[in-house]
Order: structure tokens, then C-alpha cells, then sequence
């Protein structure tokens, strides 16, 4: 994901992050266990991720592209073997006749970006209002080095997540599925979920940052009250539902994560991103992995990972909605 530019460039770097990588990454494998040992002893549907201490709200991503070298093209099978999805309970109806343990609840999908923006960057570069500050409509997004897209990537998974989801009576809605030209801006993006008073939103994205970088990440709205942003209702609901995400992600796609954002817990608080500025109702972001780094590129290429991602998403929202 780039939010702050439009064509794929080489993302900023903190000063002294180099350092504190090289750290973090060294604690990621034994940070990684220890959440796998606690999932595994605590693996019912119903069980909480282990809670983590929120981040500075300033600390985020820049999410530009960087170079790097090719990524392999053969696509990697995730680590992590399929867990089953959680059978409709009978006799639960919602609306429009739905049944299932989600009958009733309304999930927001969010594909970032936008395949057609490419073609209407006049269009994505007017500046809109997210609360805090005025920023660009949309981006692009980044790609892979061989040219697949940002945008392709989040499609394909919001697809696959939208089936899982169904499957267990939830009410899924698009914020766009392929029938428009560009877009939506942010801003619009927010008011989807809004209008849907929907009972989770999740926007769907991959990073662009260095070679080296990898892992996933979930980004939580920071605590804002600017202009027309104030998100005082949904920090607490979004971070639980974000902590939801990132352990089920973990366990269906064998994904560690970040080495790069996070501090190894896999969440981010932002307070730059309009979609979660002007929301009202529990949203996330996650960046599934890093598109310029040649290893998690494999992944994100991989028909069979996508789906364990939409897997991992699907139950972490299941068990945020279950309470």
C-alpha cells in the first residue's frame, strides 16, 4: 500500500531503523513460537490472541515501493496446513434469510486500491478531507517486480474472503468489486461502512517496502478527533478486532509477523489513513505481506496462500463478531 505517492518509489526509512530491524527480526522467530504454543493451548474458536501493548500513535509505515530483486515465480505453499471454517449453526436466520453463526452481521471488504487508477491519476490525486489533514483521493498501490499488482492481489483475496463469509451468514458489502473506473476516494471508502452500520470493515492491502522487509501486518486507527474524524467509539472494538485478524492470519497462512513494523506484534496504530480516520465503525487495515521482497512476493503470487489469507481473515472476524 502507498499512500503517499502515486507511482511505485523507493519507501522512506526511519533514522536508525536499520538497527532496531536487525533486533526485531532477531525476536520475531521466538515472539512467533511463543504466540503459536499459546494459540495451540488455547486454539477454540472463542479464545482471544494474546493481548499487546499499543504502539506510539505517531509510529507508522511509509508503505512506498522499493527496488529489489525479482521474486521467484514458482508460487510457495503456505507453511501452515488448512484449518476447517467454522460450520453454520442451524436455525440461526438473519437477514434476508441467512443462516449461520454470522447471520445477522454486516462485514465491509474493502479491496485497496483500484486496477483502473493507473489510468486516472488526475482523477486519484485530488486532495480530500480525512479529519486531520487533506490528503490524496487514492494511489495506485504497488506491485510485485513483475508486474502484479497491488490492486489485483486485494480483488482476488476480498473475493475469497466474501465467500467465507457468506458461508457463515454474514452480509458482506464491497466498497467497489470491479464497476468503476477508478477510486473510490477514502473518504468515500469510510462512508460505505458507515452507511452499511457495519459490525466489522476490513481494508485489504499488500506493502511495497525494501528487499528484507517481510511479514504481515495489521494497522489499527489510532485515537483522532480533528474536523470530521473522530474515532473515541471504535479504537477499543477495532484494535480487538485486529488482534482477532493477526492471530488467525498467523496460524492459517504460517506468515510471521513483520520484521519491519510492529515491534513483532503484527499490529500498527496509524492516524494518517482516512479510511480508518473517518470511520465509525470498527475497521482495519492489513498489509498481508511485503510485494517487493522475492520471498513474500512468492506468497502473495500463490493461488493456494491467498486463499489460507482470506481464511485466516475470515475466522479472526468470525471470532471478533462471536465475541
Amino acid at each position: 500500500m502507498s499512500y503517499d505517492e502515486n507511482q511505485p518509489a523507493a519507501p522512506s526509512r526511519r533514522p536508525g531503523r536499520g538497527n532496531i530491524t536487525i533486533a526485531v527480526a532477531a525476536l520475531v522467530p521466538t515472539a512467533l513460537a511463543g504466540w503459536l504454543v499459546w494459540q495451540a493451548m488455547n486454539g477454540s474458536e472463542e479464545n482471544k490472541p494474546p493481548k499487546v501493548l499499543p504502539l506510539p500513535s505517531g509510529q507508522t509505515t511509509a508503505g512506498k515501493p522499493g527496488p529489489g530483486s525479482s521474486p521467484r515465480t514458482d508460487s510457495a505453499s503456505p507453511s501452515a496446513s488448512p484449518s476447517a471454517s467454522p460450520s453454520p449453526t442451524k436455525g440461526s436466520e438473519g437477514k434476508g434469510g441467512a443462516s449461520g453463526p454470522l447471520a445477522g452481521k454486516v462485514v465491509v471488504v474493502d479491496p485497496g486500491h483500484n486496477p483502473g487508477n493507473f489510468r486516472h491519476t488526475a482523477e486519484i490525486n485530488k486532495l480530500v478531507d480525512i479529519g486531520t489533514n487533506r490528503k490524496e483521493c487514492d494511489t495506485t498501490g504497488t506491485s510485485t517486480n513483475d508486474g502484479y499488482t497491488e490492486a489485483e492481489f486485494t480483488r482476488e483475496v476480498s473475493q475469497r474472503l466474501r465467500t467465507l463469509l457468506e458461508k457463515q451468514g454474514a452480509t458482506v458489502k464491497f466498497t467497489h468489486d470491479n464497476d468503476r473506473p477508478f477510486g473510490p476516494c477514502v473518504d468515500e471508502r469510510a462512508r460505505i461502512g458507515n452507511k452499511a452500520k457495519a459490525d466489522a470493515v476490513i481494508s485489504i492491502h499488500a506493502d511495497g517496502a525494501d528487499v528484507g522487509d517481510r511479514g504481515f501486518h495489521v494497522i489499527l486507527p489510532a485515537l483522532v478527533k480533528a474536523g470530521a474524524a473522530d474515532t473515541t467509539t471504535i479504537v477499543g472494538p477495532s484494535r480487538e478486532l485486529g488482534e482477532r485478524i493477526a492471530g488467525r492470519f498467523v496460524r492459517a497462512t504460517g506468515s510471521a509477523p513483520s520484521n519491519y513494523v510492529g515491534d513483532g506484534t503484527g499490529l500498527d496504530v496509524r492516524k494518517d489513513l482516512g479510511g480508518l480516520n473517518l470511520s465509525t465503525v470498527p475497521k482495519v487495515f492489513i498489509e498481508c505481506g511485503n510485494m517487493r521482497d522475492p520471498k513474500d512476493a512468492a506468497l502473495l503470487k500463490s493461488s493456494a496462500w491467498r486463499q489460507q489469507a482470506a481464511l485466516g481473515m475470515a475466522e479472526g472476524i468470525a471470532g471478533y463478531l462471536k465475541g
